[in-house]
């Protein structure tokens, strides 16, 4: 019965050559990016967008209010957040969410561009909020921005975000009110979601 031959010994270096070497690259490209999630490698942060730590109130951002066109919108005096719930609409000014009952909480963000970081959130958790309306906690909740353009300027939060209770409209960050570029007045943050869907530059929510 005919056996196979053996691989040339050639063949067999070149191959492991050509993994090493995919796992090198593999390798300095996870180091010299993860300065965007860890201060320890800062310094190795050669080709990432973002370094830790860095941006305002100490979290990287992707998105601008003057690049997202909402600048002018967000900054209005009259701006009020739309809650609307079995029919009920009500609107609450930035001073009317500070006076309700206010939630802290420290949750990660993480981007899809592939940093993440926690922060110190503090605002009125959307249950409370729904229930200022008349309105038990919604099975789901349609999230709109301020932006008027964009992929996401529409989001939708499942049940297990929308009962979450640090499924917050945050309005401060690490301490502070929060940056008109980390969605002043009003953004929404919870657990477990990705960047692009904790909404900022909030408009209106509707229970679903």
């Amino acid at each position: 019965m005919p056996t196979s031959a053996p691989e040339p010994r050639r063949d067999l270096l070149t191959r492991r050559a050509f993994f090493g070497t995919i796992a090198a690259a593999s390798g300095a490209l996870v180091l010299l990016t993860a300065g965007q999630s860890f201060a320890p490698f800062d310094g190795f942060n050669l080709f990432a967008p973002r370094r830790y730590g860095a941006g305002p109130q100490s979290l990287p951002i992707n998105r601008t209010a003057r690049k997202a066109g909402v600048r002018d919108a967000a900054l209005d005096p009259g701006w009020r957040l739309e809650v609307e719930a079995d029919g009920r609409t009500a609107a609450f000014s930035r001073a009317q969410l500070r006076r309700l009952p206010q939630t802290e909480a420290v949750l990660p963000i993480a981007c899809v561009e592939g940093w993440s970081t926690s922060a110190h959130w503090r605002g009125v958790r959307l249950a409370e909020l729904f229930a200022h309306v008349g309105s038990t906690t919604p099975r789901g909740i349609r999230v709109r921005s301020l932006e008027t353009h964009g992929a996401y300027r529409v989001t939708t939060m499942e049940t297990e975000f929308a009962r979450d209770p640090t499924a917050l409209v945050a309005l401060e960050l690490n301490g502070e009110a929060l940056d008109l570029d980390h969605g002043y007045p009003a953004r929404i943050i919870a657990p477990g979601r990705p960047g692009v869907l904790q909404t900022k530059w909030l408009a209106r929510l509707e229970a679903l």
